[in-house]
């Protein structure tokens, strides 16, 4: 009777309960790895997500500081035509005898005064405050700048 119920015990019923137990360890185990998969993946995920956020936040900084410099640019654009056309304002006719006068000696007046006002302040004979200083170099620019264009043709 041992022997028979060995026999029954270790044939169907043991390959059985063998068969269960090693499916079931394989389904434990396939869902531990599947669980450690996906914590996996969504750490990948995660710090994908990141480096996206970190590239798009540079790329607007990189728009903006753009866009700045491209303000900055105008600007200074707008800035040297509006300096031009002063310049060029300086040596326009209106058709009035003295006015005309005025100007065509004003220029070279105020030119030979930011000169000696300069030369004067370079050798020490004469302390030149910061104003000075700016009203003969503006002067000097005006003279300078319009002759400079002038034979440039503009």
């Amino acid at each position: 009777m041992f022997t028979t119920l060995f026999s029954f015990l270790g044939g169907s019923v043991f390959r059985m309960i063998w068969g269960e137990l090693s499916s079931w360890l394989n389904k434990k185990q396939d869902h531990q790895h599947e669980v450690e998969r996906m914590r996996v993946q969504a750490e990948l995920d995660a710090a994908q997500h990141g480096r996206n956020m970190e590239a798009i936040r540079v790329q607007a900084e990189l728009g903006v500081k753009t866009i700045q410099v491209q303000a900055e640019a105008a600007i200074g654009t707008l800035e040297a035509e509006g300096w031009l056309e002063a310049v060029k304002g300086t040596t326009k006719t209106v058709g009035i005898a003295w006015v005309d006068a005025w100007n065509a000696t004003i220029r070279p007046g105020v030119a030979t005064w930011a000169i000696a006002m300069m030369t004067l302040g370079e050798f020490g004979a004469m302390v030149l405050s910061d104003n000075t200083v700016a009203v003969a170099s503006a002067a000097l620019g005006i003279y300078l700048a319009d002759r400079n264009l002038m034979k440039r043709g503009k």
